[in-house]
């Protein structure tokens, strides 16, 4: 039995890949038509939209959505990969963590608003046809060109002083803050947990991260699938709270409400004169509520960029 279309949101463990999370979904959905709106790393957890059957065509309007992070950064030591997977490059402790407490709020606000990030070295970005995470583990060292980025939302939750293990079986004094974050799609917040370190003069890299919204689609829609990790049988379908193409549409983007001719010439890949929203992306539902097409409607004829009901 194969799973119905829609997007199915998931609170992602952490350890696995958004790869290993596409690949058990394929099984249980009983379909390979399943794929993702946006990776997350192994180490982070949180909200991963997947995309099932004809699902999978609203991904590419998602995958440019803001999203909202709870994460922990280190300050006092910097990693190769901005985050707790990769070895120190700098350990310079915080002597002073009450000074750095006092200037974290500064430091906090020239990273927020419309600012010039260098992504991490170990991002997805190509590189000379190479992706740079693969340059990094190689050894190789790339230089990312700053791009803009919105950070609408960056709040200091917590500031606790502790102690980091040194190699040698020393300990550093380090501080460790937890913060929310709301980003525009492209943001690193690896980048920012080591830019908050550079601007504070001390390094600093992230420790957790979780993923707490994607648009629309947040933790409270999220569905655990800790129980695909535990052996269970993957030739069973269970009931997966996947939301409907045309409830998820409506959910992420304005909606223009078309008439059953309108449908019809849609889905016979003629154009309609657009609604009132002048967007790039508007979810056509028909009188019966299903999601007819996406459409262009920067002008004033509307045209569809993806079609989900066929023509009758």
């Amino acid at each position: 039995m194969t799973a119905p279309s829609g997007l199915l949101v998931v609170d992602k463990a952490a350890g696995w890949t958004s790869h290993d999370v596409v690949a058990r979904a394929r099984r249980l959905c009983g379909t390979r038509r399943v794929g993702h709106a946006g990776t997350l790393d192994p180490m982070a957890t949180g909200v991963l939209v997947l995309g099932v059957e004809k699902g999978t065509k609203l991904l590419t309007f998602l995958v440019g959505c803001d999203k909202e992070y709870r994460a922990t950064i280190r300050l006092g030591q910097a990693t190769v990969t901005d985050d707790a997977e990769g070895d120190p490059t700098t350990s310079l402790g915080v002597a002073d963590p009450g000074g750095l407490e006092a200037r974290l709020g500064d430091a906090v606000s020239g990273l927020t608003g419309h600012i010039r990030q260098v992504p991490s070295a170990v991002s997805a970005i190509k590189v000379r046809g190479e992706r740079s995470y693969v340059t990094v583990r190689k050894g190789g060292v790339v230089d990312l060109p700053a791009r803009p980025v919105t950070v609408s939302r960056f709040d200091v939750l917590s500031v606790t002083r502790t102690t980091s293990a040194l190699p040698d079986g020393g300990a550093l004094d380090v501080v460790d803050v937890d913060v929310e974050v709301e980003v525009s799609s492209g943001t690193y917040v690896r980048a920012l947990a080591r830019d908050l370190g550079a601007a504070l003069g001390v390094g600093g890299h992230l420790t957790a991260l979780r993923r707490t919204r994607v648009g629309r689609f947040d933790l409270t829609m999220a569905v655990s699938l800790d129980e695909l990790a535990d052996g269970a049988d993957d030739r069973a379908h269970p009931e997966l709270p996947i939301v409907p193409v045309a409830e998820a549409a409506r959910a992420q983007l304005p909606v223009h409400e078309v008439s059953a001719d309108e449908a019809r010439s849609l889905g016979h890949g003629q154009r309609i004169a657009a609604g009132e929203v002048r967007a790039e992306a508007v979810a056509a539902i028909d009188p019966d509520g299903r999601l007819v097409a996406v459409l262009d409607e920067t002008r004033t004829m509307a045209k569809a960029r993806v079609v989900f009901a066929p023509a009758d």
